[in-house]
């Protein structure tokens, strides 16, 4: 192996968002210089069952890594089994640094982070702290509100309370929110299970729809806005990117126009805005990332309202997509620091903040 570095490479996960998580994990590969890093291939399946993969990368776009990498550990169990926290075959022995390409639940919510640190191996991203924090929407707005950012108002109910009395959360949004509204789950990332409602009907609807995929429920009032993207690279002295601006294909930046229309929704980097309201973006972007303690990577997406372009913060995402069109890699590439690039950065970031936390421990 020479001197390269070697990087645990893990992908898939038991989220919804397990697919992109592919598409971001081969995305990665294919950039990472052969020549500097050895690569150590972790899939985690839907059912969250672990299974080291030995093959195309191609093979894992598609789903198929699953089915060879089960039959690798058929033929040869000895070479393929390992274990995270343990003693057959430790992680800790087999690399120099973890990257979790994962998005959403058990791989972005620090669940997983958790593991590492439990672990005591370097891993990409944010720590414990601020990935359950980024991932809880509810948590993470009132967080930037105390810290005095800008946040549209929303309201938080829990599954059981739509279950029992769907009636009565209606009557609630209606009090405090004008239609139309966006119903969110607390807890997951690449817009899935978000509805727009536009009367009570949808309303309902939208609840129920949320309601399927978390306990927790956000309900946000609509802002006429533009959306705007921030990327944020670093740990304690974080740099801004150039900002973005998402043009949706669909009537907003849903799952489907995020990963399933080919890139027809339009990413404009820069954005056009006038260049102080980007320097305003950039500077709330770093104040986001660091009122949860963030580290390594971010991206942070705004709300730019167009009547009267005030700013407001929408959400932090702690592990934003890699893929070839996600808005994350190409507001560094537009910053000046290529894919390829921003992967050896966010490795460096990794090691520096595990010798950092290193110094805290008790000798």
């Amino acid at each position: 192996m020479g001197n390269k570095m070697r990087v645990g490479i893990i992908f898939g996960g038991k989220s919804g968002e397990h697919e992109i998580s592919l598409m971001s994990a081969t995305s990665i590969l294919r950039a990472m210089d052969p020549n500097k890093y050895d690569t150590l291939l972790i899939g985690i399946t839907k059912k969250g069952e672990w299974l080291l993969y030995d093959g195309p990368i191609d093979l894992i776009e598609t789903g198929e890594w699953e089915r060879i990498a089960r039959e690798q550990m058929k033929k040869d169990p000895d070479t393929y089994r390992f274990s995270v926290v343990g003693t057959s075959s430790y992680l800790k022995e087999q690399v120099d640094v973890l990257f979790p390409v994962l998005h959403g639940p058990f791989g972005e919510d620090g669940t997983i982070q958790g593991l590492f640190e439990m672990a005591d191996i370097p891993y990409v991203g944010a720590g414990v702290l601020a990935s359950s924090t980024g991932m809880d929407k509810v948590i993470a707005k009132k967080l930037f509100k105390q810290a005095g950012l800008p946040v549209s108002d929303f309201l938080m109910f829990l599954r059981n309370q739509i279950e029992e009395n769907p009636a009565d959360c209606v009557e609630q949004i209606e009090a405090h929110l004008n239609y139309p509204v966006f119903v969110k789950p607390a807890n997951l990332g690449s817009s899935v299970g978000i509805t727009k409602a536009r009367n009570r009907e949808e309303l309902l609807y939208a609840l129920e729809t949320a309601a399927k995929y978390d306990r927790k429920i956000i309900v946000e009032a609509s802002v006429n806005c533009r959306e705007i993207e921030c990327a944020v690279l670093g740990n304690e002295e974080p740099k801004a990117s150039v900002v973005g601006e998402i043009l949706p294909s669909n009537e907003f930046y849903d799952y489907q126009a995020k990963y399933l229309d080919d890139g027809k929704s339009k990413l404009c980097i820069p954005a056009d805005i006038p260049e102080e309201k980007a320097e305003e973006i950039r500077r709330m972007a770093i104040q986001v990332y660091k009122t949860i303690d963030c580290a390594g990577l971010a991206r942070v997406d705004f709300f730019l309202e167009k009547e009267t372009m005030k700013v407001y913060v929408n959400e932090i995402n702690t592990m934003p997509g890699f893929t070839k069109y996600s808005m994350y890699p190409l507001l560094w590439e537009a910053t000046g620091l290529p894919y390829s690039k921003l992967i050896d950065r966010l490795i460096a970031l990794a090691l520096e903040r595990y010798e950092d936390k290193k110094r805290n421990r008790i000798r």
